[in-house]
C-alpha cells in the first residue's frame, strides 16, 4: 500500500510517499481502508520529534470503511463507515489524560496511508451529515475544541469568548461550537482575510492580532480565552478577561514560556487550565453536539496524498482557513 512516511533527517526533508506493507490488525483492533485523512500541526511537529530510521506513518486524523477484523473485535462489520477518536486509551472523562494515553501517529503509525489499523474501541459510526472530507479531518481539532471550552471552560451562552489565532482547524471549530451555544464570540487574527472569512462564518467580532486588542474592542471584558498561540498572545488574551474570568490553553505554537504578574493575576481572581485532546466519553458527546447542531467543520482545501508536502508546506506558512484534507482512496461513494 501507499503511505506518506517519515524516516531519518528531521522535517519534510525526512518524507516520501512509498510502498509499505499493509498492516495486520491485533487482537482488539481494526484495519480501515482509508477514505479521507486532515492534516493537523501536531503532523508537522512530529516530523521533528520522530528521529528514528524506521519509516513511520504520519496522521492523526481519519475517516473510513472497516476492512477486517482482529481477534476479539464485537460491535463493527466489516463494510461499515467509521470516524477514529485519534487519543487512545482514554476512555471515561477524567481530569487529566491517564497513564498511557497516546495520540494516533506518533509514536505508532498513523493515517496517511491506503490502509490503518487502530483500535476497535476508538471507533464510531460516521456522522451521516458529514461528507467524506469533512469526516476525516475534523476529530483531534474537534474533540480537543470541545474539552477546552465545555468541559474546562464550562462555556455559557451568557458568555463572551475570545479566540485568539483564528484560522486553524481548533479554532474555526470552537468558533462554530460557541455561536452554537449562544455566545458572542471575538476572534484574532494578523490576517485580513482570515478576519473576514472568520466573520461570514459566524463571529461577532474579528480584531487585528498586531493591535491593540483593548482599544479595537473598546474596552470590551470577555468571560472566557481560549488561548492557543502562546507566548505571543498570553498577555493581551489575559488582559482581556473580566475579573474571575477563565483562560484556557492547550497550545503554544509562538513559545512555551509566559512572564506572569502573580499579585495582577491573584487580585483579579482569574482561572488559568490546561487542556489537551478529550476521552472517548467527550469524543461521543462531541458527536451528538456537532450531529444535533448541524455542525460542518470550514474546509480549507482537498490534496492527494502525493501532494502531502505541498499541504504540510500550506499548514506551516498558516496560509490555511479550516481543515485540510487528503484524498485517499477515490472509490467511494458520498
Amino acid at each position: 500500500m501507499k503511505a506518506f512516511v517519515h524516516a531519518g533527517e528531521p522535517g519534510l526533508k525526512g518524507t516520501a510517499v512509498k510502498d509499505i506493507p499493509k498492516p495486520e490488525p491485533g487482537a482488539g483492533e481494526v484495519r480501515l481502508k482509508v477514505v479521507t485523512a486532515g492534516l493537523n500541526h501536531r503532523d508537522l511537529f512530529v516530523l521533528h520529534r520522530h528521529t528514528e530510521d524506521n519509516p513511520l506513518v504520519i496522521g492523526s486524523d481519519c475517516a473510513g470503511i472497516v476492512d477486517k477484523l482482529g481477534e476479539d473485535v464485537e460491535g463493527l462489520e466489516e463494510g461499515e463507515a467509521v470516524v477514529v477518536n485519534p487519543g487512545l486509551h482514554w476512555e471515561e472523562e477524567s481530569p487529566a489524560p491517564p497513564e498511557g494515553f497516546e495520540i494516533l501517529g506518533f509514536p505508532g503509525d498513523g493515517t496517511f496511508a491506503e490502509y490503518a489499523v487502530v483500535p476497535a474501541s476508538s471507533l464510531e459510526p460516521k456522522p451521516p451529515h458529514l461528507s467524506w472530507e469533512e469526516a476525516g479531518v475534523f476529530s483531534l481539532a474537534a474533540l480537543t475544541a470541545y474539552r477546552a471550552l465545555f468541559t474546562r471552560g464550562g462555556l455559557q451562552s451568557s458568555h463572551t469568548v475570545l479566540l485568539p489565532g483564528v484560522g486553524g482547524g481548533a479554532v474555526t471549530l470552537m468558533l462554530l461550537f460557541a455561536k452554537k451555544t449562544g455566545a458572542r464570540v471575538i476572534v484574532t487574527s494578523r490576517s485580513e482575510a482570515k478576519r473576514r472569512m472568520a466573520l461570514e462564518a459566524g463571529a461577532d467580532a474579528a480584531i487585528d492580532s498586531s493591535g491593540n486588542w483593548e482599544e479595537q474592542l473598546e474596552g470590551e471584558k470577555v468571560d472566557l480565552v481560549v488561548e492557543t498561540v502562546g507566548a505571543a498572545t498570553f498577555q493581551k488574551s489575559l488582559d482581556q478577561l473580566k475579573k474571575g474570568g477563565t483562560m484556557v490553553m492547550f497550545g503554544a505554537s509562538a513559545g512555551d514560556e509566559v512572564k506572569l504578574n502573580l499579585r495582577e493575576f491573584f487580585y483579579g481572581q482569574y482561572n488559568l487550565l490546561g487542556s489537551t485532546m478529550g476521552s472517548h466519553e467527550e469524543y461521543r458527546d462531541m458527536l451528538a453536539f456537532i450531529s444535533k447542531h448541524n455542525i460542518h467543520p470550514l474546509m480549507d482545501k482537498t490534496f492527494s496524498l502525493k501532494d502531502a508536502n505541498e499541504a504540510f508546506q500550506r499548514m506551516e506558512k498558516s496560509g490555511q482557513f479550516g481543515k485540510i484534507a487528503f484524498r485517499i482512496s477515490g472509490e467511494v461513494e458520498e
